[in-house]
């Protein structure tokens, strides 16, 4: 049953990419970078509850991080600045990587998300993607899933284009602030404001969550879509 016309609509909807756009950690990026540390014969996997654990930080990061940890591989370099050269040089051929998975289509959008996004841009809203992933494999996603008529009409904040990344809102308040619209005036689509299910997410407790999509836009049940946006705007939800 389509959903009644909010009175309020949100300006600008700013959507994550990773596990919102496309399920794409565990079959996606996880995989990715699995290959790469196998084409440079690291000795290094990363099963999928491991890297669950990594997700909580950004990619380059990511490795950093689990170096450190773990200790690093043999054929990495010793001085912490050959490190970073080596990790970036890694993350390079992971979103190589990643990217023909993309262009392949092997990865398809979440359900819903075509339609919500055809909703916004026919009602005159703004839309963008907004991740700290890198603005290449972001990109990729938007061009070849979303397809080049959508992709023109969507901006991209993606990558080091903030300083400090998410959970922090940097990455929202610079998208709303090019786009011109108040912050306020935003919906965010993001897993850690509605717990939108996804591979990484589908067990988590989700008892404070304004609100719990296994998809969104898609019928039969009610789900995430331009109306709900407008009733949280009308509830003020969003500050």
């Amino acid at each position: 049953m389509a959903s009644a016309a909010p009175s309020v609509l949100p300006k600008a909807l700013l959507f994550d990419c990773d596990g919102v756009l496309v399920d794409t950690e565990k079959d996606g990026h996880r995989i990715s970078f699995n290959e790469t540390f196998a084409e440079k014969e690291l000795g290094v996997t990363w099963d999928v509850d491991l890297y669950g654990e990594l997700l909580k930080l950004g990619g380059k990061e990511r490795m950093t991080a689990y170096f450190n940890k773990a200790g690093w591989p043999d054929k990495a370099p010793k001085s912490n600045e050959e490190r970073k050269e080596f990790v970036a040089s890694l993350h390079k051929r992971k979103t190589e990587l990643f990217m023909a998975l993309i262009e392949k289509k092997l990865l398809p959008l979440r359900p819903g998300v075509a339609k919500l996004i055809d909703q916004a841009l026919g009602n005159g809203l703004n839309v963008a993607v907004c991740s700290t992933s890198n603005e290449k494999a972001v990109s990729a996603v938007v061009s070849f899933l979303l397809g080049p008529e959508r992709a023109e009409k969507i901006q991209i904040f993606a990558g080091d284009v903030v300083p400090r990344k998410k959970p922090d809102p940097a990455i929202y308040l610079l998208a709303a602030e090019t786009l011109g619209v108040e912050p306020s005036s935003c919906q965010g689509c993001r897993n850690d404001m509605y717990r939108n299910k996804s591979g990484y997410t589908g067990d988590e407790d989700f008892v404070n969550a304004d609100a719990v999509f296994d998809c969104i836009g898609d019928p039969p049940e009610e789900r995430f879509d331009l109306a709900f946006c407008g009733s949280l705007l009308e509830k003020q939800y969003v500050s």
